[in-house]
Parts: C-alpha cells; structure tokens; sequence
C-alpha cells in the first residue's frame, strides 16, 4: 500500500471559496505516474487570481509567490478542489491564500489537503505599471 493512501483525511474548509475543479491527466505526470509540481503550480495560480479579479477589475499580474508547500503527492485522475481566500488587499495589491484537496478516484468522499499556497497579484495598467485598486471590490 503507497503512503498516499495514509494521509489524513480532512473536511474541506467553510471560510473559503471553491474557485477551481480540475482532474489531472497522464500527460501531466512524470514516469512515477505523480503529477509534475509545474503542474500543480499553474493551476493554482489560476485558482488564485479568481478572487483578485472581483478586486482589480481590468489587468493583473502574479508578482509574488510567497508560500508554497507539496504536502502529498497527486496522482492522474485524483479529482483536485481549490478552495482560495483573500488574506490581504493593499494599495495595489492582493494576496490570496489557496489550498488544494485531493479526491482520490477510488475513494471518492474523503479529500487530502495536498498542497498550499500564498500569492500575490498586483493591478497593473494597459503599460504593465501597477495601478490603484478600486475601491469598490468585495
């Protein structure tokens, strides 16, 4: 039995927001069948920038990677939930927190958390130059 299938199973979070869905497929894994951290990044920098965008209204950017942790493998044709929260909305920027829960194709119910993240995105102008949020986000 793979330690995989050891991990905790944990309830999925209430104070955040499920931005993505997503199944990971065999091109996305590397020879031990364990999708490619590249992989699991991309993705939640996608995730991450939903709840920004209701903020920016126009143009922004992934300046930072603040935080991010591989807490378990995930495998093709794990079923991935991302659940992200606004942690921070300065002058121009927004920094988001994101976690990722794995729902195992043969034990559909029960979910790992397999990875976190903290980003950060910056409103940026037609130029590429940051920008003032405004004020009327979330």
């Amino acid at each position: 039995m793979s330690s995989v299938s050891t991990a905790p199973h944990v309830q999925l979070p209430t104070d955040q927001e499920l931005v993505l869905k997503v199944i990971p497929m065999p091109g996305d894994c590397n020879a031990n069948g364990d999708i490619f951290g590249g992989w699991v990044m991309a993705q939640v920098d996608l995730a991450g920038s939903v709840l920004p965008a209701r903020y920016t209204q126009g143009r922004m950017a992934t300046v930072a990677v603040n935080e991010f942790i591989f807490k378990q493998p995930v495998r093709v044709g794990d079923i991935l939930s991302f659940f992200s929260k606004v942690s921070r909305v300065g002058r121009t920027s927004i920094t988001v927190k994101v976690e990722v829960y794995a729902e195992r194709y043969r034990s559909q119910g029960n979910y790992t958390k397999v990875t976190e993240a903290s980003l950060t995105y910056v409103a940026i102008d037609d130029a590429g130059r940051p920008r003032p949020i405004p004020k009327t986000g979330e």
